[in-house]
């Protein structure tokens, strides 16, 4: 009794395509298969792909690729951008229809508030917020943060210029229409507040018959965003330290574990798994009397060791599909060698699978220093 929209990616041009072709690379769409069921696995919400199908067709980018289209599914496949689109190029009585349907349709449970659309409002905000700490724990990079791409259901949706940082640092950037560090990971939450504005802007009309007043109450919705945000993502690393009731000074703490990070350009998925794990990964950060002296405090916190492995191993995924592992993967892919392929599948389904005597993923010297992803779509 769940309902699905299903959508097809890279079928052709629709009134949307904005003057591009509408087809996608095979690479693409095999790129967005992987990512996402990675995704999915680390229980973060998502579209999935139901179906690859290569078309036959050659679609033409920087090179010539083979073509191919994805059968998506999502709980919506509504986005920010769309409210734009209505906002922009409709009546405001279609506008209210619409916001009308979006409500009955993802949020029911707010249709007899007394300000149904500003409770919409809030609501998209919460999920967006929720989705964004969820990218952020696992180290995930969307690459291609626009409104188009925000789907009002709080699912990560299109999985172009993507990508999981290896080395922590908070300016990664691998998507290669970003040159000015726009998406890099440590902005995702900036990006989502402007998305968010740009939402707020359509709903103006319907919030209230006093635009003055409209402004004011969205405004006093979207001014809330950074104390959310914040709180919200101090917990989530607090429980990727083992600390599942934070107070105050618990937020040093994290602080100066990341900044110790960054100065070591150490591994952000392998130190907190070997944290979680009770173990040194092979980064020199963990031979760091720095490292020492905070693992001294953080042990001193953490109420029950047990508990607090416990509860850091659902939070720290041990593997991620790795930039190299996926490229590798979709180059066989394409030349009809699936080997590598299912095997990454089948290596991302158990992220949280902790075992005695763990290999840490490893990542090919300099790879990363050049690596560039690209939509393809």
């Amino acid at each position: 009794n769940i309902r699905y929209d299903i959508q097809l990616k890279g079928s052709g041009k629709t009134p949307y395509s904005r003057q591009g072709d509408g087809k996608a690379t095979l690479s693409s769409i095999l790129r967005e298969h992987i990512i996402s069921e990675a995704m999915f696995n680390l229980g973060i919400p998502t579209t999935r792909s139901l179906a690859v199908i290569e078309t036959g067709e050659k679609v033409y980018r920087d090179q010539i690729y083979n073509g191919a289209v994805l059968t998506r599914i999502s709980s919506s496949h509504i986005r920010c951008g769309t409210f734009e689109f209505v906002r922009n190029f409709c009546s405001k009585d279609d506008l209210g229809i619409f916001i009308k349907y979006v409500i009955d349709r993802h949020y029911p449970q707010i249709a007899n508030t007394k300000n149904p659309t500003l409770e919409l409002f809030e609501s998209v905000m919460t999920k967006q917020i929720d989705l964004i700490v969820n990218w952020m724990r696992v180290g995930f990079i969307h690459g291609v943060m626009n409104t188009d791409n925000m789907s009002i259901a709080g699912e990560t949706i299109v999985y172009g210029p993507c990508s999981f940082m290896n080395t922590y640092n908070p300016n990664t950037v691998f998507s290669s229409i970003d040159r000015n560090g726009r998406y890099s990971f440590g902005n995702q939450p900036k990006i989502a507040h402007w998305n968010l504005m740009i939402l707020a802007n359509t709903l103006i009309p319907i919030v209230s018959g006093d635009e003055k007043k409209s402004i004011e109450l969205i405004k006093e919705k979207l001014n809330k965003f950074s104390s959310i945000f914040t709180n919200r993502w101090y917990d989530m690393m607090c429980k990727k330290i083992g600390i599942l009731k934070p107070v105050e000074e618990d937020k040093l703490l994290v602080d100066s574990l990341l900044k110790l990070m960054e100065g070591y350009k150490a591994d952000y998925t392998n130190t907190f798994a070997a944290l979680s794990l009770n173990v040194d990964s092979n980064d020199t950060l963990f031979t760091s009397n720095e490292l020492k002296k905070w693992k001294k405090k953080w042990e001193d916190r953490i109420d029950s060791q047990d508990k607090a492995f416990e509860l850091m191993q659902t939070q720290n995924p041990l593997v991620i599909p790795r930039n190299h592992l996926v490229e590798l993967a979709l180059e066989n892919s394409i030349n009809k060698n699936f080997n590598e392929f299912d095997d990454l599948l089948d290596l991302v389904s158990k992220p949280y699978d902790y075992k005695p005597n763990y290999t840490f993923q490893a990542v090919p010297d300099g790879f990363d220093d050049s690596y560039k992803t690209f939509c393809g779509t």
